[in-house]
C-alpha cells in the first residue's frame, strides 16, 4: 500500500521534515546513499520529535507513535514501492536533484507526487528531464524544518495546479502553514521578501548610517515582533494605502536598488571576514557558542509557536 513519505536526504532538513511527517501520522521513511547515514536521518528526527514534544508542540501519544513511524532506508527503489509522495531534501545542487528527479519519476507510478525541499532553484529545471513533470512541485521548508510552520509550495511551467493544491493541503494537516506560490521565479515568495530586506540592511552599515547591530536591533524589536500577527500588507491596509503611498514617495528613491551582491559584502568576503565560520563578519563572532545560539533560537521559536496558536484559538 503506497501511503508512506519517501524523503531523500537524511540531512538536518530531512529528518526534520521527516520527524513532522511521522508526528502526523506518516509512516515516513528517510532515504539516503548509505545505511548508516540513514540511521543517523532517523537519529536526527526522533531527536527532533523529544523537543517539540518537551516543549508542548506535541502531545505524548503522537510522538510516541512518531518513533514507530521512522524508517531509515539505503535503497531508494525498495522504499518508492512503499510511496504516496516523495521529498527531494539533497544538496542544493542542480544536477544533483534533476538525477535524482529523473530516477524517482521512472521508478513511480503517474500519479504519486514529487517534491522537492529546494531554496532557491527552481522546480522546472529540477524537473526538465522527468517524464511527467506535471506531478512535480517545490515544497521549500524554512529551517529548522520541523520548527518553522512556513512551506512554500511552488508551482512549476508544466505543474498541475491541482497537484500543488493537494500538496498545499496535505501539509496543512501537518500542522504547518503552507503558502502556494504561483509562479516559478528564483528566490520563490518570501526568499524575495527576505533579500529586499537584507539588501537595505547592508546597505544602510556600508553607508554609516548604523551599525549591524543595531540595524539588527530595529528589525528584531520593531517590524519583527509585528509580522507574527500583522504582515505588512495587513499594515498597509490598516494605516491607509494613501499614507504608504506618500511614504514610498519619499524613501524608495532613497534606499538600494542594487541588482547584485553588495561591494560592502563581497568587500568582507575578500578580506576572510565570511562569517561565523572565522570568527569575524558583520560581528565579532569570537568566545561565542553558535550550539548556544541555536538552543537559544529554537527555545524562542517553540515560545513564539505556542503564543501563535493561543492567539489563534482566541480569535
Amino acid at each position: 500500500m503506497r501511503e508512506s513519505i519517501v524523503i531523500i536526504g537524511g540531512g538536518l532538513m530531512g529528518s526534520g521534515i521527516a520527524a513532522v511527517s511521522a508526528l502526523a501520522g506518516n509512516p515516513t521513511i528517510i532515504v539516503d546513499v548509505d545505511r548508516d547515514k540513514a540511521e543517523g536521518g532517523v537519529i536526527h528526527a526522533l531527536k527532533c520529535v523529544r523537543e517539540l514534544c518537551s516543549n508542548g508542540l506535541a502531545a505524548d501519544q503522537p510522538a510516541k507513535r512518531a518513533e514507530g513511524l521512522l524508517e531509515p532506508e539505503a535503497d531508494l527503489a525498495e522504499a518508492l514501492k512503499k510511496a504516496g509522495m516523495v521529498i527531494e531534501a539533497v544538496s542544493e545542487n542542480l544536477e544533483l536533484k534533476q538525477m535524482v528527479f529523473k530516477q524517482v519519476d521512472g521508478l513511480l507510478p503517474r500519479e504519486i507526487p514529487i517534491t522537492s525541499n529546494t531554496s532557491g532553484l527552481r522546480i522546472s529545471d529540477i524537473a526538465r528531464y522527468t517524464r511527467f513533470p506535471e506531478r512535480t512541485v517545490s515544497t521549500h521548508f524554512w529551517f529548522p524544518g520541523h520548527l518553522i510552520p512556513l512551506v512554500e509550495v511552488v508551482v512549476g511551467e508544466h505543474t498541475d495546479i491541482q497537484v500543488a493544491v493537494q500538496v498545499k493541503e496535505r501539509l496543512k494537516t501537518w500542522g504547518k502553514s503552507p503558502v502556494l506560490v504561483k509562479k516559478d521565479l528564483p528566490g520563490q515568495l518570501a526568499n524575495r521578501i527576505y533579500q529586499a530586506i537584507i539588501r537595505e540592511a547592508i546597505q544602510i552599515v556600508s553607508m554609516g548610517l548604523a551599525d549591524a547591530e543595531d540595524v539588527d536591533t530595529a528589525i528584531k524589536m520593531g517590524m519583527g515582533l509585528r509580522f507574527p500577527i500583522m504582515g505588512p500588507l495587513e499594515h498597509m491596509d490598516t494605516i491607509g494605502l494613501e499614507l504608504t503611498a506618500s511614504v514610498q514617495d519619499t524613501v524608495l528613491p532613497e534606499i538600494s536598488a542594487a541588482r547584485s551582491a553588495s561591494p560592502y559584502l563581497t568587500g568582507l568576503i575578500e578580506s576572510g571576514k565570511r562569517g561565523y565560520k572565522d570568527g569575524q563578519g558583520f560581528y565579532d563572532w569570537s568566545g561565542k557558542d553558535m550550539e548556544e545560539i541555536t538552543q537559544k533560537r529554537n527555545r524562542y521559536l517553540m515560545q513564539a509557536i505556542q503564543l501563535l496558536k493561543a492567539s489563534s484559538e482566541t480569535l
